[in-house]
């Protein structure tokens, strides 16, 4: 690890971006209400609700991606319902199983590149007949998807409508929903979200935040006793102003931004670069490149002299041939960007 320029492994291996760290040190020792009444949770919610120009909608935050699934999952989901997902979603392969310990059955879909569409959820709704199988009740999407891609508006009303004559809930995984909003490849807006969702997360903890995500309820019928489930599922914190600060500073706005949007922006605009360099250097992509996301696909030996100096995962073993994972973070720098393509093109040699 010594030898590493750069890990690509993740974006969230920096800790905080500094402007949140000095708010933290600046109200180090403030007196604040514990579980989410401070008065920083309280701004933090109120400039979510106005960058989602819907007052009418509950913010929880907690401390994690896999908690905010867990918790809202769970409290929809009656003894005997299941969720719908892609086979790569989150819930499905990296959570160790937190949906499945609740009791609830995952109905896993193949997708394509990552992504549900109508048809797919329609085809397994329709497999699941009477009360001698579960229910499905639940739809969860990823924006963006594990493998990269992203949603665009037409694609999100479809499942919308499949999801309202079914009587299922639709619900996002955000946790890298900053990277998602700004790809070019989304049409989407802040605002779009409260209509096409009944709950979402926006996350944190990848896009400049040292820690935390924030829940959206937007369905009324899921609101009550909300605060009940967080507190069963061990995500309210005492010093619950740890997480409202930073969601303050995340969402505070700025003439027509905020520093969630600009992070995001970052880390999007680096991966596009090292997307356009890569490819000039004449590697292809093994899903197209959308987000901070990148799988390019490179000869088995040119990845074995990068990762000698660089940190990224093997992704899929393709024979001659394999797929990385990149993922560029809110922190990445153009130096490091030009400095991978450089010596990309020198252990082309």
């Amino acid at each position: 690890m010594s030898q590493c320029k750069y890990s690509f492994k993740n974006d969230y291996s920096e800790l905080v971006h500094p402007t949140i760290l000095e708010t933290f040190a600046r109200y180090n020792i403030e007196q604040q209400e514990g579980y989410g009444y401070d008065i920083h949770s309280q701004k933090a919610a109120l400039y979510i609700k106005q960058k989602l120009e819907n007052t009418d909608v509950d913010i929880h935050f907690v401390s994690a991606g896999t908690q905010a699934n867990l918790i809202v999952l769970s409290s929809i989901l009656r003894p005997y319902e299941a969720v719908i997902a892609a086979e790569s979603g989150h819930i499905c392969v990296h959570e160790t199983g937190a949906i499945e310990a609740t009791g609830h059955k995952i109905c896993t879909i193949s997708g394509v590149q990552g992504k549900l569409n109508a048809t797919l959820v329609e085809d397994v709704v329709k497999a699941h007949t009477d009360e001698h199988m579960v229910k499905p009740k639940v739809v969860f999407l990823s924006q963006s998807t594990e493998l990269g891609t992203v949603y665009n508006k037409a694609e999100l009303q479809r499942i919308r409508e499949i999801c309202n004559q079914y009587g299922l809930y639709l619900y996002l995984d955000g946790a890298r929903l900053g990277t998602g909003l700004v790809s070019e490849a989304c049409d989407l807006t802040w605002s779009d979200l409260t209509h096409l969702f009944d709950a979402f997360y926006i996350g944190g903890t990848k896009n400049g935040a040292l820690f935390g995500e924030a829940i959206v309820i937007v369905q009324d019928s899921l609101k009550t006793d909300f605060r009940y489930h967080i507190k069963q599922r061990g995500g309210m914190l005492a010093k619950g102003a740890a997480i409202g600060i930073q969601f303050e500073e995340l969402f505070r706005p700025v003439s027509n931004s905020c520093l969630y949007e600009d992070l995001a922006q970052q880390s999007y605009q680096h991966a596009m670069t090292l997307a356009k360099g890569i490819r000039a250097l004449g590697y292809d992509f093994a899903t197209e490149p959308s987000s901070n996301q990148l799988f390019p696909i490179l000869p088995k030996r040119l990845a074995h002299k990068l990762s000698i100096t660089y940190g990224f995962y093997i992704w899929e073993d393709l024979g001659e041939n394999v797929i990385i994972r990149m993922v560029t973070s809110w922190a990445i720098t153009e130096d490091v960007v030009q400095g991978f393509l450089e010596d990309l093109h020198a252990a082309q040699v």
